[in-house]
């Protein structure tokens, strides 16, 4: 769905993303641009990843955090800055305060990655635990600021962190000028903002894309009411993005400049971070990866050249395991298999001797014996398995069924 075209706007001009950019040399490291042949097949022309995951502490957030920061008076800088942020965000934040001599506090969500804290306290900010979402720590942030006179630095809802993020837009003109289409992941709106604040001013024939993640996708509703609105308890797997209301500034720009807003599924999500740690060897968080996961779910629907880009790399190793099995198993090359069988001495090897002849690889094996849903003579077995795609987990179900096992689903 396509939600208008480019109109005038006050709040952010392309000289100000221009005047950013100038501000960043030396700070921000102008990120590479890497091809990938996988998905230019997939899509039917070149795709190009631009790689904010290798920013300067992991993502694209150290640009618009450190305009904003700059930009103060020096009596604000002597009061401190706050923020809120589920990591990025707050990483962002500490290391542009820090290279500016500015104390800077983090309230950060109590479910936010532990790497995420660790690596926010040691950019030398304070950081303290406060709410469940983004939303609610926001709260909190703005009344330690009220209370303390500390400035807040809002994720994404100011013109000084749109114009430092619309950076990224101009590289991207700079380091691929035939683009046509560039996807960008979509939390609160501050990077898809900047970026087409920056790319229509100079380039209005590239269509700008926007991706959220089902379970959060505040942007749909907002545009079609007009006016940011919520989504109550947003739910994803890509935290980055897990916001549940768009910015009131970066809304503006998305309605007028931005071609259109789609949706991802989590399947789509652990999918695309597999493709991009295993063929462009990049490590990428869920919400980084959202572009690619819109390029998987509708490939076809994307004018080439593509530029999608990588938003961040801050993922939880946890996490990255739980994704990585979940993508692999969308991608049926993980299969969880329980079954019963007589429970009698032998009956485990001989399951496995029937798995054998079929070349899958045998990861992790539970066997229960003791469990009021089985009878006297009855076992449990539940298997995890490397499989090769989806023609191979049906091969497995076929073989263990004409084995006579029965297979519960």
């Amino acid at each position: 769905m396509s939600y208008g075209t480019v109109g005038p706007l006050a709040a952010v001009t392309l000289d100000d993303v221009r005047g950013a950019q100038k501000m960043l040399s030396g700070v921000a490291r102008v990120t590479a641009m890497a091809g990938s042949r996988h998905l230019s097949r997939l899509v039917g022309a070149p795709v190009h990843l631009k790689c904010e995951n290798l920013q300067r502490t992991g993502s694209f957030k150290l640009r618009g955090a450190y305009v904003r920061i700059a930009g103060l008076l020096p009596e604000e800088r002597a009061a401190g800055v706050v923020t809120a942020s589920a990591g990025n965000h707050a990483q962002g934040v500490a290391l542009a305060s820090s290279l500016l001599g500015v104390h800077s506090t983090v309230f950060m969500p109590k479910g936010a990655p532990l790497p995420k804290i660790s690596a926010t306290r040691e950019y030398g900010a304070e950081v303290r635990l406060s709410g469940q979402v983004v939303d609610e720590t926001l709260t909190a942030a703005q009344e330690y600021a009220a209370e303390t006179g500390a400035v807040f630095i809002h994720p994404f809802d100011h013109p000084d962190i749109i114009a430092g993020q619309g950076s990224v837009g101009l590289e991207i003109l700079e380091q691929c000028p035939e683009v046509r289409t560039i996807v960008v992941g979509v939390g609160g709106g501050g990077l898809i903002a900047g970026i087409a604040t920056a790319v229509k001013a100079v380039r209005p024939d590239v269509r700008v894309v926007g991706v959220q993640a089902e379970g959060a996708a505040s942007y749909p509703p907002s545009l079609a009411a007009g006016h940011p609105v919520s989504v109550d308890h947003p739910v994803t797997m890509a935290d980055g993005i897990r916001v549940g209301r768009p910015g009131e500034v970066p809304f503006a720009i998305v309605r007028d400049l931005v071609d259109e807003i789609r949706t991802v599924a989590e399947d789509n999500l652990s999918s695309a971070l597999l493709l991009c740690l295993e063929r462009a060897k990049l490590v990428v968080e869920p919400a980084g990866a959202s572009s690619v996961a819109a390029l998987l779910r509708e490939p076809d629907a994307f004018e080439g050249p593509v530029v999608a880009v990588l938003s961040g790399g801050n993922v939880d190793p946890v996490l990255l395991q739980r994704v990585l099995r979940h993508g692999m198993a969308a991608a049926g090359r993980y299969l969880a298999v329980r079954l019963r069988l007589t429970d009698r001495p032998g009956a485990l090897a001989t399951l496995l001797g029937a798995l054998s002849g079929t070349d899958a690889n045998v990861l992790d094996v539970s066997h229960v014996r003791t469990d009021p849903r089985l009878g006297l003579t009855e076992a449990e077995v539940e298997l995890h398995l490397e499989t090769k795609g989806p023609e191979h987990c049906a091969e497995v179900g076929r073989v263990l069924r004409d084995a006579g096992y029965t297979v519960i689903d």
